[in-house]
């Protein structure tokens, strides 16, 4: 659930900083159901299932919640989910769109981390660099999703929470990248870290990682996790780090029926 919890500070982040985006989340059978945008990757539900089985009144709500905003139903399925949901969705028209990968590491208090690499530097962003942040983690990502307003939003939203903080990656003083990190229930969630193509290799993502975790501990977290995309270069460097693979998750989508 902590990626759900994360799915609603988002929601609630971007309410805040534009209305007009109609932000909203709900909790529905077990999970939450979180909308940002018709085309955002936040809009999507997490932990249905999760709390025991699911009837067909719980899916019809939740599909309303995203086909009455105009979105897909973007359904992370875990596989600790209740059976129950596997066979609603087996009756239904909806296909499998991507998996990830969960990873989790354990901390101790008072453990140490690498330094940097020669030339690299990660601090904490400061309040008035919130719109910079934004704009440089979409710049990280674009070789997979263009830079858009849009998305620039949503990182922005998740350097209001108040539950986390965000870092900024430099090289020779040139801010490169960033990624934030929250505590829900003593877990620390490393997610939304990037870096500009031009810059990567190195070694700007281990020191985003080892200075979150180092935050982490210090917040006498006694554990940390993170969800990649399976069998890429973030999922191995997060092994090298120590984390280790937990489940997989399967995203499901239902499109509306004028789509």
């Amino acid at each position: 659930m902590v990626t759900a919890v994360t799915c609603k500070e988002c929601a609630d982040a971007v309410r805040a900083l534009d209305p007009a985006v109609g932000a909203v989340s709900e909790q529905i059978a077990g999970g939450i159901a979180a909308f940002t945008g018709v085309d955002s990757p936040i809009t999507q539900a997490l932990g249905v299932g999760m709390d025991g089985p699911v009837t067909e009144t719980e899916l019809d709500r939740l599909e309303d919640f995203f086909f009455s905003r105009g979105a897909a139903v973007a359904l992370e399925l875990c596989p600790f989910a209740d059976r129950s949901l596997v066979e609603l969705i087996s009756k239904r028209p909806y296909r499998l769109e991507e998996f990830s990968t969960v990873l989790v590491r354990e901390l101790k208090i008072g453990e140490g981390f690498f330094e940097p690499a020669a030339g690299v530097t990660v601090r904490e962003a400061e309040p008035h660099e919130s719109q910079q942040y934004a704009r440089l983690v979409a710049e990280g990502f674009d070789d997979t999703v263009p830079v858009t307003q849009p998305l620039i939003n949503i990182v922005e939203a998740f350097f209001q929470r108040g539950s986390g903080r965000c870092f900024l990656t430099f090289v020779n003083g040139q801010a490169v990248g960033g990624g934030s990190v929250a505590i829900h229930d003593g877990i620390a969630e490393l997610y939304g870290a990037s870096t500009v193509t031009r810059f990567r290799g190195r070694g700007a993502q281990t020191a985003l990682l080892n200075a979150r975790m180092a935050w982490a501990v210090k917040h006498n977290c006694p554990l940390a996790t993170t969800t990649t995309a399976p069998g890429t270069t973030s999922q191995r460097n997060f092994e090298r780090a120590g984390f280790r693979v937990v489940y997989s998750r399967t995203k499901m989508i239902r499109r509306p029926a004028s789509a």
